[in-house]
């Protein structure tokens, strides 16, 4: 039995797909546990630069993929996802739960509206319907991938849902909505075909597989602190990223995991609003945005960009139980004269090593800085661990030894090949 999660350590964009993308390699299914597309993961290989939001990245190592309950789906992106892999790789191994949550355009209305009526307050969403699919969800009114394959049932629950969601529309936010259940029946009945043949039970087949000595990657989106219960709530996502949960978004128990695999930019960035500590200012922040890319891939919205902080990575790998971690985006570094590393936290005169638990305390600390010495490499010419300078794997291990996880992976490049094991 061999079971691994990949988890963020951060606010998301750590470049889990690109890391899931190395270890699918070694498993026979990957699997998508949470989320919806407001998540996207990105692989660059060779000239084609692949972008996915709710397909797992195992898909381009021609791996079956699944889709479990614990996600959020927007039909119509997850069809053209599907029609996309299938264009790219001729055929595509899909098993979509029929228990996930179906995205409708309500909730995208009702995200939408109220972040903008939140104004200077507002969460950052990506305004694709998430948070509202998963309140439904809480509140027992949702739509699930079950029901659109059988329309009977989906007009009984339309006719039952549409009128709320109208009346919410109209006289809460003064939205004049035109959605008419006869069209939205019409639309997601022809999804509901389309997405039928790759409907199957996640959880039953992953136990079959497991007592088959078949091996699983599972894979979340987002990150550790845009858990809804331990990150930075309210700037949070609607649901949990964190390793654990893995298993709830299947159906599976616990005691089928092997190891954690937490990804870790060797910088922090996050979209969005929300507390963040070692936030830069000014050039330096701006360079190494466009250096390391850091735009949304499912919004394009540039990230924040901030120094590594390890109060915040060891939290993480609290949260999660990290096993290992892969290290991503060194090269970005590459050419600072110094770099800094937040090691501890100060609130007046009490110093922090872990996150605090509220985001009140939160906003009352200050980060502690070491400064180590920068390094340069060109990330062509690096083959392997010991061909990077020596400051860049003082770095590295410095990373490793106050974390006490090992570092095996790093990322050195945006290529899909420009990972290097550490040994």
């Amino acid at each position: 039995m061999s079971a691994w999660i990949i988890v963020g350590l951060q606010w998301g964009d750590e470049g889990k797909g690109k890391i899931a993308d190395h270890i699918a390699k070694d498993a026979d299914i990957v699997v998508r546990y949470q989320g919806g597309n407001n998540a996207g993961h990105t692989v660059v290989v060779g000239d084609k630069v692949y972008k996915f939001h709710l397909l797992p990245s195992g898909i381009l190592q021609k791996k079956q993929v699944m889709l479990g309950a614990g996600m959020v789906i927007n039909p119509q992106g997850l069809i053209q996802e599907i029609e996309t892999a299938q264009k790219n790789f001729d055929s595509i191994n899909a098993v979509i739960d029929p228990r996930a949550q179906v995205i409708m355009p309500y909730h995208i209305l009702l995200d939408e509206v109220v972040e903008t009526k939140s104004g200077v307050g507002n969460i950052g969403t990506t305004k694709r319907g998430i948070g509202p699919c998963y309140a439904d969800k809480a509140s027992r009114t949702g739509i699930r991938i079950e029901d659109i394959i059988d329309e009977k049932r989906l007009e009984e629950k339309l006719k039952e849902i549409l009128p709320t969601k109208k009346a919410i529309l109209e006289k809460v936010y003064g939205v004049q909505d035109t959605l008419k259940l006869e069209d939205l029946l019409k639309e997601y009945v022809e999804y509901g075909k389309k997405i039928k043949p790759f409907m199957g039970d996640v959880s039953l087949l992953l136990d079959n597989a497991l007592r088959n000595n078949k091996k699983i990657l599972f894979e979340g989106a987002q990150g550790t602190f845009l858990d809804n219960d331990f990150g930075t709530y309210p700037f949070v996502t609607s649901s949990h990223p964190l390793a654990a949960h893995a298993l709830v978004g299947v159906g599976l128990g616990p005691n089928v995991i092997d190891k954690v695999i937490g990804i870790a930019k060797a910088y922090t960035t996050r979209v969005g609003s929300g507390p963040f500590i070692t936030e830069m200012n000014g050039s330096l922040e701006e360079e190494l945005r466009t250096k390391g890319n850091e735009f949304g891939t499912t919004t394009g919205r540039p990230r924040r960009v901030g120094w590594l902080d390890l109060v915040q990575l060891r939290t993480a790998r609290r949260l999660n139980n990290v096993s290992e971690i892969a290290l991503t985006k060194l090269d970005v570094l590459s050419g600072l004269k110094e770099i800094k590393i937040c090691t501890g936290y100060h609130k007046g005169e009490t110093c922090l090593h872990d996150l605090p638990a509220t985001i009140q305390e939160l906003g009352k600390c200050e980060p502690d800085y070491l400064t180590l010495p920068g390094f340069d490499f060109n990330a062509n010419e690096i083959k392997n661990y010991y061909e990077l300078p020596q400051s860049a794997r003082k770095y590295v291990e410095f990373i490793e030894h106050e974390l006490n996880v090992p570092i095996k992976l790093i990322g050195i490049g945006a290529e899909r090949m420009q990972l290097i094991k550490k040994v």
